[in-house]
């Protein structure tokens, strides 16, 4: 997953990256509200931890203009060296999802990112076995199975799967694909990423009989859309 880290305290930052890589997550650092809306527009992540105080947008205005101007927006977690009840009331008040006054035990903080982004995840995004329509899913074997027949995958298209029906009805950037799949930047590699899409949509079947579709969204990335059919 794609967490971003918007302080412009270096060694705030290089806290928050180590936790943050511990957990076996990418981390993505921003000094500059400005430039960091600049990149939600554009960009797909899965947690922000941002500072009150961070230059350009500060904390409150970037929530507010996350609330009103993204219509997907990831979770936040304020994290500052204001400890007020009214600064902590306003902070949720204007959008954050979890508060955390600076200092912080190192343990405490990576109980709350690992929180926020399992509770962000959706329902049996963790699991070994998962079942999304007619598709059932096994993690550990790294098999997709479809009107009871397997079928085969190799294992970056299945792991490509598994983010598309992690993230079904969500719009994922193609930096965050390639950075979550490839650990690499997309710029690099949009080839093969359009490939593997191509594999997986036909692999699948993915077509409205079957209940989901992978939708191209234009200078962005793809999302998988949960087709709903009536009789």
């Amino acid at each position: 997953m794609r967490v971003v880290i918007a302080d412009d305290e270096a060694d705030v930052v290089a806290f928050l990256k180590s936790i943050v890589e511990e957990l076996g997550h990418i981390a993505v650092s921003f000094a500059d509200g400005n430039k960091l809306s600049q990149a939600l527009m554009r960009e797909t992540f899965d947690l922000v931890i941002l500072d009150w105080n961070i230059p350009g947008k500060d904390g409150i205005d970037l929530l507010k203009w996350m609330q009103a101007s993204l219509p997907e927006h990831p979770p936040v977690i304020m994290m500052t060296n204001r400890s007020a009840k009214k600064d902590i009331s306003d902070a949720l008040n204007a959008g954050a999802d979890d508060y955390i006054t600076k200092p912080e035990d190192r343990s405490v903080v990576a109980a709350r990112i690992n929180a926020m982004l399992r509770r962000n995840a959706g329902a049996g995004a963790f699991d070994a076995e998962a079942v999304y329509g007619k598709y059932h899913l096994n993690r550990l074997d790294q098999t997709v199975t479809l009107h009871g027949e397997t079928i085969t995958m190799t294992a970056k298209e299945f792991e490509l799967a598994d983010l598309f029906f992690r993230n079904a009805d969500r719009t994922l950037s193609r930096n965050y694909i390639m950075e979550t799949i490839w650990r690499t930047n997309a710029v690099l590699a949009t080839r093969t990423l359009d490939m593997h899409i191509s594999r997986v949509r036909a692999k699948l079947d993915l077509q409205p009989e079957n209940g989901f579709r992978i939708f191209t969204v234009f200078g962005y990335g793809y999302r998988l859309e949960t087709i709903t059919t009536s009789n």
